[in-house]
């Protein structure tokens, strides 16, 4: 997979990759490998789009406590529990939820890991915009937020000033497993998707193609190649 990435990125048109269905573990390896690969110059910007197996995350912030089923619940259900070096708190990743992991050198944008933060967020804002839902930020915990429900989360690690993981939008995903977990270490708060908002089914692919739109405006990021499928 490495190998077809990194050649998308040297070609100067392939910048936005579609990895279809990716273990967490495995594209937890690929992101340090082309973190690696951009922290040196070799690949440009690359915006790596997945869906996950369903996994509970845990985030550098984050504990185990936030889980509030007993295990054999999760095991039950083919739910495993894995530790990422994302900051941020324990979430769910299912299919259905488009995964966005931008790979992006920040010592070209000013080095100010908050508005990365803050863009990474107006895109997601943007492309809901454009569904007619009017998400917004809430200043007191990251991600986008219909009320008090979050539509996207959102975890990032900076090394060296290259970005990894990204966001998390919920689609067409099944929202209960997130009642396993205490969604963000955020009690009293609840979890929405854009099918349950809208009321129907979305294509991921659509969905997909205006957030690219709007991380091209928001990033100044040339995708004129568009998004290419891998496997």
């Amino acid at each position: 997979m490495l190998a077809e990435s990194e050649s998308a990125g040297k070609s100067g048109e392939r910048h936005v990759l579609d990895l279809g269905t990716v273990g967490f573990a495995e594209s937890s390896q690929l992101q340090s490998e082309l973190a690696a690969l951009r922290t040196a110059g070799e690949i440009p910007d690359v915006l790596v789009f997945l869906e996950h197996p369903a996994v509970i995350t845990i985030g550098a912030f984050g504990g185990e406590q936030n889980i509030v089923v007993p295990r054999s619940v999760l095991e039950s259900k083919g739910i495993p529990v894995v530790h990422a070096d994302r900051g941020g708190d324990a979430t769910y990743h299912g299919p259905g939820q488009l995964v966005g992991y931008p790979i992006l050198d920040l010592r070209n944008r000013g080095r100010d890991v908050h508005q990365y933060v803050h863009d990474l967020e107006e895109v997601i804002v943007r492309t809901l915009n454009d569904y007619s839902i009017g998400a917004h930020r809430d200043s007191d915990y990251p991600g986008i937020w219909m009320g008090q429900e979050k539509v996207c989360a959102v975890g990032i690690r900076v090394v060296h000033w290259v970005t990894k993981h990204g966001f998390a939008l919920n689609i067409n995903n099944d929202l209960t497993p997130f009642s396993y977990i205490t969604p963000c270490g955020i009690a009293g708060r609840g979890v929405t998707s854009m099918s349950r908002l809208l009321g129907l089914e979305l294509k991921i692919c659509e969905v997909m193609n205006s957030i690219v739109r709007h991380f091209s405006d928001v990033f100044d990021m040339n995708t004129h190649g568009g998004v290419v499928k891998q496997g």
